[in-house]
């Protein structure tokens, strides 16, 4: 998976769900995507959070070259303030707030960096061991599903787990096949949980699953977890 900020709550159900996770980090960026952009829910509903990034003249760079515009006005400080605003109430703000504003804060360069800080961050507060591994420190080659393919060979894996977005793709390639490797997609119900301003808003980055429920957070994200549906080579 691609290295997401402030990824949604089923990115790190499937990073939990997994033996090892592998960020695709080699891969070219893709403005104003997820790399660089996610959602929590406000007063005035969802609202964007977006990492200024420096992409003039970079239309063909890869993920971990990316460079946070550190010159743009009001960042972090903005995104620090629609934070408070969105989550000042919420039950836990108290519990996590100091501690992601510190990240937001820091004088990283890469926007991978801050993105797999916070990653990290979901990672210890959810309860989640899954080792991880980067694409850029692998031999491996392609596009989609060879590139893919070729990343579950150098890990010696014998399952792979794809999130749904790709079975089209996967379904119609040959090359798990051809590599004897099983693909499994994993499905996930997205779980309810209480949250502040109203009716219950699903998609929101998994930092409102946190502001909001705090310490049963992680059990809260793995009720989502259904069966996989697989397609053997």
């Amino acid at each position: 998976m691609q290295p997401t900020f402030l990824p949604w709550t089923g990115y790190m159900a499937l990073m939990d769900h997994v033996d090892e996770f592998v960020f695709l980090d080699h891969v070219q960026f893709d403005k104003r995507s997820w790399q660089q952009r996610n959602r929590i829910k406000t007063a005035n509903g969802p609202q964007w959070l977006t990492v200024p990034v420096i992409s003039r003249g970079k239309s063909d760079q890869a993920i971990r070259d990316v460079l946070i515009n550190r010159d743009t006005p009001d960042f972090p400080r903005k995104m620090i303030g629609a934070i408070e605003h969105g989550y000042g109430k919420a039950a836990f703000y108290k519990d996590y707030a100091e501690d992601v504003f510190a990240l937001l804060s820091r004088d990283i360069r890469h926007l991978l960096d801050l993105n797999i800080a916070l990653i990290e961050f979901f990672k210890d507060r959810l309860d989640i061991d899954t080792p991880v591994a980067f694409s850029s420190r692998m031999n491996v080659a392609g596009r989609k599903a060879a590139l893919l393919a070729d990343i579950c060979r150098e890990c010696g894996a014998d399952i792979y787990i794809s999130p749904p977005g790709s079975k089209d793709y996967l379904d119609a390639a040959d090359e798990f096949e051809e590599a004897g490797i099983p693909v499994r997609y994993f499905a996930y119900e997205h779980p309810d949980w209480p949250q502040v301003h109203g009716d219950f808003e699903p998609y929101m980055s998994v930092l409102d699953l946190l502001m909001n429920c705090g310490p049963e957070a992680g059990r809260i994200m793995r009720e989502g977890i259904l069966s996989e549906g697989i397609r053997h080579p």
